[in-house]
């Protein structure tokens, strides 16, 4: 089946690696379903676009996920998932972490990953030829100071994705997970910081080339669009910058 014959849905396609996924799928010749909370951004990005169409969504709604799932299936088929929805908040230690703050990034990172794929699986595996991919971070792969909710946020999505990967062996269905490192996007850090843009700043701070959005994006895009027969399990990208979590050259 040829890319134009395609549709993949992208979750947090407002902005950062989601958006920049989104015009890459486009650019692949993919029918692109952007979804978001902020359907402003979404739809101005679906009119950029040659093929694509926004879809506001909160992904930890299960209800308003399930009515996405059977409109989407009256409509088209479904050939890939990017659960690229997801965020930081807080660089509290344990000790002091905000429990709602674990809770909203548990329920977007991890149970925003269950929600869209429990109810686009069907349609994937109908396809023939699926691919779920899971936009995970080094975060779930290690932990570092200051982290604690997103790191066990992360690793959720990480354990979703492997053990996805064995229930569907057999099944025409990838599962792909990209886990990148360090990437200066215009909100991720802000966000995490509360908009303190000084603290979001320091983040970056000193490192030569930190990867963008459209690294990413290019990553994401290439594992999807490898034969059907190649599977990209895990994909780390990190940075020249950033050898570990814990360890980043910084000039100066």
């Amino acid at each position: 089946m040829t890319a134009e014959a395609r549709t993949a849905v992208v979750t947090g396609a407002s902005s950062g690696i989601g958006a920049a996924t989104a015009r890459a799928l486009a650019a692949a010749g993919y029918h692109v379903v952007l979804t978001a909370r902020r359907k402003d951004r979404i739809e101005a990005l679906a009119a950029e676009l040659p093929n694509a169409e926004a879809y506001a969504l909160d992904v930890t709604d299960r209800a308003a996920v399930d009515a996405f799932a059977a409109d989407l299936g009256r409509r088209a088929s479904v050939d890939v998932l990017v659960n690229n929805a997801g965020g930081a908040l807080g660089a509290e230690p344990v000790a002091s972490g905000d429990p709602a703050d674990w809770r909203t990034m548990y329920e977007v990172n991890v149970l925003g990953v269950l929600h869209m794929t429990q109810a686009l699986l069907p349609a994937l595996t109908a396809s023939g030829d699926g691919t779920v991919v899971v936009l995970s971070s080094t975060a779930g792969l290690g932990t570092y100071e200051g982290g604690g909710g997103y790191v066990a946020a992360k690793h959720g999505a990480h354990v979703i994705a492997e053990t996805l990967r064995l229930e569907l062996c057999g099944e025409p269905v990838r599962v792909i997970e990209v886990a990148p490192g360090m990437v200066k996007t215009d909100e991720f850090a802000t966000t995490r910081f509360r908009g303190d843009t000084a603290k979001a700043a320091k983040v970056y701070e000193g490192v030569d080339q930190p990867l963008s959005a459209e690294d990413v994006a290019d990553t994401v895009a290439w594992a999807i669009t490898r034969p059907s027969h190649v599977n990209i399990d895990l994909l780390v990208v990190r940075p020249r910058a950033q050898a570990s979590n814990s360890k980043v050259h910084r000039a100066g």
